[in-house]
């Protein structure tokens, strides 16, 4: 799939306090909180992220993800909560057909995302712990749901996803890889801006096949505006789970799970799948 990639924990006060202090107390959980070793792109280097990857790449993508959104929804969906939003890629091409609401745990891909989506709302998040205390017709994790480096952290976030989504609505599940179909990969890309410009060569490999992780090393080369060129090295530690754990954990999320292919024209076919989990009327999760 397109690049993509990324996603502070909500907390609210145990007791009660006078509200200034109220306000003191939670904006300091959340500094600690937000103190996460980010990759790079999602953080010093957040500003080149659309000329990395260009929001008009994402066309055909999301046209696949709300076409499968529509078909397997009870109704038609008016409302979407993407769950690791990044850069808002995905949303500049669903908001034509959502009300969106954008959660992600970078400030910093929250902001250019914004730029890119300012009708939209924006929520700074863990997708692992956030409550909304709302439903929403469908809910949608692109690739930022990789970023989950072990079970546990990935059967959090689709208990998230169950809870803020309606009885009859759905949640997409659009990881890399599975298991099955996982292998190493190389791949490049990049953008020119007016005055600047990014390149990028991506490596994918599993250091420990025995594991519940791989990673994806990726290499920068940036060029200002006065031509001076700058080199960054960004690892990304993702996840990578069975076919089987995916549908048994959106199962125990209170969701139909179902299987579907992902097709793209850039993509082999059979080599990508995404996850579809229908919330059953009359069901809710806890």
């Amino acid at each position: 799939m397109m690049l993509q990639r990324s996603w502070i924990k909500f907390y609210s006060p145990k007791r009660r306090c006078r509200l200034p202090d109220a306000r003191e107390k939670l904006s300091k959980l959340m500094k600690r909180e937000v103190s996460t070793n980010f990759p790079k792109l999602y953080s010093e280097l957040a500003e080149w992220f659309h000329l990395l990857t260009a929001p008009e790449d994402y066309a055909e993508e999301a046209e696949f993800y709300r076409n499968a959104i529509f078909s397997a929804c009870d109704g038609t969906p008016h409302s979407l909560l993407e769950l690791g939003s990044g850069g808002g890629n995905n949303a500049f091409h669903l908001k034509a057909f959502f009300q969106l609401t954008l959660v992600d745990l970078s400030a910093d891909m929250l902001r250019i995302s914004k730029g890119l989506n300012p009708e939209c709302e924006h929520i700074q998040g863990d997708m692992r712990q956030v409550r909304l205390n709302r439903e929403f017709g469908a809910v949608f994790i692109h690739d930022a749901i990789m970023y989950m480096q072990n079970k546990t952290d990935l059967g959090k976030a689709i208990h998230t996803a169950s809870i803020h989504c309606r009885p009859g609505g759905v949640v997409l599940l659009a990881p890399d890889y599975v298991l099955e179909t996982f292998r190493p990969t190389t791949d490049h890309g990049g953008h020119d801006g007016e005055d600047r410009g990014i390149r990028y060569l991506d490596w994918t490999w599993d250091p420990d096949p025995h594991d519940s992780t791989y990673q994806s090393d990726m290499v920068y080369l940036i060029k200002d505006k006065d031509g001076n060129l700058q080199v960054e090295h960004d690892r990304h530690v993702m996840g990578i789970f069975s076919s089987q754990t995916w549908v048994e954990l959106l199962t125990e999320a209170g969701l139909q799970a179902q299987v579907i292919p992902f097709e793209h024209s850039q993509i082999e076919p059979g080599t990508t799948v995404v996850f579809i989990g229908r919330k059953l009327s009359g069901r809710n999760s806890k």
